[in-house]
């Protein structure tokens, strides 16, 4: 009789397919507007731009009902709301104790860091956009109220760099929030960087001389506030002193803080 030896052969193992990106945006965009505090903070978005605008249809003299003025008036609250919103996606993963389901879930936490920063960048962007058609609006209701001529003075581009510096202070916030990984800590942290320090900067620069000349290249709002001037254009001098304070004050801590995250113990 004839023993033929069959070779058992394994079957290799399935490999776990990788989260996409773009599921992973989803899911954080989905967690910004899940919670009620969530919900309202999105909201405060229209709600204040809606409110500024009544401001400036009810208060502005006749001859400043511009688009301008209703950027502005729209724009100032962009830059505290944004940057709490930005904070907010980061440290709730520490101050909701989730982290450890999401990291778990995810194990790479560089892909859930980078989705949510594209989720919160995409909010802002999207709610800036949403906040100057309004302005539009009021521009054109205030002016038919008052019954004077409908004045556009800010071109694409003025748009295009207010967005820009309203992105640049929600990565503020998205910075700290990675630094801090403390909901309030992260926010009183941002309130002292957005306006303490730039007031002890104003305080040095008109009583000290040799540090006139140096506040464009150290301050990072005076730098970035050119970004709002309506002015069309920037020189290269504006625009390298909005790349040194970004490097300064947002990429490097922000690399920091990235580091960190990567290493902290999730509990």
């Amino acid at each position: 009789m004839t023993v033929i030896a069959v070779e058992h052969v394994r079957t290799p193992r399935s490999v776990a397919e990788r989260v996409p990106l773009s599921r992973l945006v989803k899911v954080e965009l989905r967690k910004m507007f899940d919670t009620r505090s969530g919900f309202w903070l999105m909201a405060s978005v229209v709600i204040s731009a809606v409110l500024a605008t009544g401001a400036v249809i009810l208060f502005a003299p006749d001859d400043e009902l511009t688009y301008s003025t209703f950027g502005a008036a729209i724009g100032f609250p962009m830059t505290v709301i944004l940057p709490m919103i930005a904070i907010l996606s980061v440290t709730s993963e520490w101050s909701q104790r989730s982290g450890l389901t999401t990291f778990t879930l995810v194990p790479h936490r560089g892909r859930v860091i980078l989705a949510k920063a594209v989720s919160a960048v995409a909010v802002g962007v999207v709610s800036m956009l949403l906040a100057f058609a309004i302005g539009a609006i009021g521009n054109v209701v205030g002016t038919a109220i008052t019954g004077t001529g409908t004045v556009w003075d800010a071109s694409i581009v003025d748009v295009l760099y207010i967005v820009l510096g309203n992105v640049l202070g929600l990565l503020s916030g998205f910075m700290l929030g990675t630094l801090i990984r403390n909901s309030p800590g992260a926010i009183v942290a941002y309130f002292v960087y957005s306006f303490v320090l730039p007031t002890v900067f104003v305080v040095l620069a008109t009583s000290q001389e040799w540090f006139r000349h140096l506040q464009p290249w150290v301050d990072v709002a005076y730098a970035q506030s050119a970004l709002f001037s309506f002015n069309g254009s920037l020189t290269g001098e504006q625009w390298a002193n909005i790349a040194v304070t970004g490097v300064t004050w947002l990429l490097i801590p922000m690399l920091v803080g990235l580091g960190l995250v990567m290493r902290v113990e999730v509990k």
